[in-house]
């Protein structure tokens, strides 16, 4: 029996096509997608089409088009063994995070895909994404799929969805899963690496959860960050959590009117989330003296997450009205797959 796949099309460059007048790229028909690649009529599965009323850049991408993007997989759930998203790179590992958190319970794959190039020109990487993606989400063991969590398929490789992260603008190997192992390969033949995959609980049953809270801010630390800059970053009303990128394993400068204004916001309520600005290693809060302000506010680890899940974390956390001691054992929590524990000093 052939697999049933749902390709959903948000846009991106892989639906784009070039306008003379302007020399820019624009999104255009998804069915014209489909005419740019007849390969996909030898695939051995059934193959249908949906997406996004108007197809949109994926600059623009933002929570409310996860939701969509969370509903058009609940609604077509039953009737299909896998999902792939067509979606523009340069949010894609933020909206594939996003969506690892708010999938409970999947037992399918949901392969988020697109290119460098658009699909019409010559030397595209678009065809060979996008077919590739189709047949990993094909695959099939013991009449149940394969892969059965939400990924990145990029360029030869399967990538764990809140693991990526993208690192570059122009080349074909766009994205990087620098903390975790590549979850399959494509190659003469498709690599499924079963040891490194994520089976969730068959007990526990399909859901979505579309509760997100945005109130959070972000903030990369450099040095000769100026006093003003750092207390306007926190003169916010409405911020609920701080995800703050530190040096190294965890590491600040020590600055007394800093750490005062940390103790400050911290008894006010304000979550403070510590991650590495690092592409490799973790967070290790205490390892260092000059970590040891995070320890003493109760800040939160971010351990090895990404930029992108942890945003992507933070903001589904944020939308279920947890208490602050709820949200710090949850976000230091292993959920989809997404960090790596390392004992604290």
């Amino acid at each position: 029996m052939k697999t049933r796949i749902l390709l959903i099309y948000t846009g991106g460059t892989i639906g784009m096509a070039k306008d003379y007048t302007s020399d820019s790229l624009k999104p255009f028909d998804f069915e014209n997608l489909i005419k740019h690649i007849p390969e996909l009529s030898l695939i051995d599965s059934g193959i249908s089409f949906t997406g996004f009323e108007t197809p949109i850049d994926s600059s623009d991408m933002n929570p409310s088009h996860w939701v969509l993007l969370a509903e058009m997989i609940e609604n077509n759930y039953n009737q299909y063994d896998g999902f792939v998203i067509l979606h523009g790179t340069d949010t894609m590992a933020y909206s594939a995070s996003a969506l690892s958190f708010m999938l409970n319970g999947l037992q399918k794959p949901v392969i988020f895909t697109g290119s460098q190039l658009p699909v019409g020109d010559l030397r595209t990487d678009a065809k060979e994404n996008l077919i590739t993606s189709i047949h990993f989400a094909s695959l099939q063991e013991n009449g149940k799929p394969s892969v059965r969590e939400v990924c990145i398929y990029f360029e030869y490789r399967l990538l764990r969805a809140n693991r990526t992260t993208k690192i570059s603008a122009e080349n074909f190997d766009a994205f990087a899963s620098p903390d975790y192992p590549d979850l399959g390969e494509s190659g003469i033949h498709l690599d499924v690496r079963k040891h490194v995959l994520r089976i969730e609980d068959e007990s526990v049953p399909f859901s979505i959860n579309t509760n997100l809270n945005t109130d959070l801010g972000l903030m990369k630390i450099f040095p000769g960050m100026s006093r003003e800059f750092i207390e306007n970053m926190f003169a916010s009303q409405t911020m609920k959590a701080m995800i703050i990128e530190a040096f190294g394993s965890g590491n600040i400068f020590s600055l007394d009117w800093f750490k005062d204004l940390l103790r400050k916001k911290a008894s006010e309520g304000l979550l403070f989330i510590i991650n590495t600005q690092c592409a490799g290693g973790m967070v290790e809060i205490g390892r260092y003296e000059t970590s040891g302000i995070f320890r003493e506010i109760g800040a939160i680890n971010g351990f090895d997450l990404t930029t992108e899940a942890s945003i992507a974390k933070t903001i589904h956390l944020l939308g279920q009205n947890l208490t602050q001691e709820e949200f710090k054992k949850l976000y230091e929590t292993d959920l989809r797959g997404e960090l790596t524990y390392l004992k604290q000093y």
